[in-house]
């Protein structure tokens, strides 16, 4: 069973953002470069974090889109280089916004309280974790199927888009669905090899549409009418890198 590379996409702060790339070098054990490498703390996640954070939080400690439907339709990142130096973020209701993360956390800060809830914990700084702040603890990558997206939206009689489901890998060429048949399979990526661990069971951030950040759907709820689950795509371990880039064939 083949496939190709679709989209690399990654997200430089959790939930706030992200991009798309044509290329990226992924190391054995470790998630996708430069993907959550930043979060905003809550109130809530400060007793958890001290002064600089040296483990992996959960995902409770930050803003995070199925708190805030406007998060969603942020987009921007570093750009189409290497991770680091100034993000450039934009939002249809708000102005944009080009910062240092490293220096100006502040500004972001003080830029997304717009769209975050009062009556929830608020945002307090900008952290950098210590190897990347996804919802998984496991230092996996995420994988989904544009033959499954194209179902999907067929099925709900609705376009849903890549954006809302923040994946970082998009593969096209496997039938709708197949992905959740690899589970401890190995893919092939020329000299890379991912093992596949597990599917991914979606929150309430996958509701919102990317484009107006308002919701549109119950999309955890969608789901199970549909599948009996709340799963959309897979996770993926890095066992052996290397270069990837667009239009490179994945074999399973």
């Amino acid at each position: 069973m083949t496939a190709r590379v679709a989209r690399i996409r990654r997200h430089p702060i959790k939930a706030i953002g992200g991009e798309d790339l044509p290329r990226t070098r992924l190391h054995a054990a470790r998630r996708l470069p430069g993907d959550r490498l930043w979060a905003l703390l809550t109130e809530g996640g400060e007793r958890h974090a001290g002064a600089v954070p040296q483990r992996w939080l959960p995902k409770s400690c930050f803003l995070r889109g199925a708190a805030s439907a406007g998060l969603q339709a942020v987009r921007g990142g570093w750009g189409e280089g290497a991770e680091g130096g100034r993000i450039r973020l934009t939002h249809p209701d708000l102005p944009d916004l080009d910062f240092d993360p490293e220096a100006e956390g502040p500004r972001l800060v003080e830029w997304v309280r717009p769209l975050w809830p009062q009556d929830k914990p608020a945002p307090t700084r900008l952290v950098r974790g210590p190897t990347g702040w996804t919802d998984v603890s496991q230092p996996w990558i995420s994988i989904l199927s544009l033959s499954s997206l194209a179902d999907l939206e067929g099925r709900l009689g609705k376009p849903l888009g890549i954006e809302r489901w923040r994946g970082n890998l998009w593969l096209e060429g496997w039938a709708p669905y197949a992905e959740r048949e690899l589970i401890g399979h190995v893919l092939t990526l020329g000299g890379v090899e991912l093992r596949v661990t597990e599917t991914i069971g979606r929150c309430p951030a996958t509701s919102a549409d990317p484009t107006t950040g308002r919701i549109d759907i119950d999309m955890p709820e969608a789901l199970e009418a549909q599948f009996g689950h709340r799963d959309f795509g897979i996770y993926a371990e890095v066992v052996t890198g290397g270069d990837i880039a667009l239009g490179d064939e994945v074999r399973a």
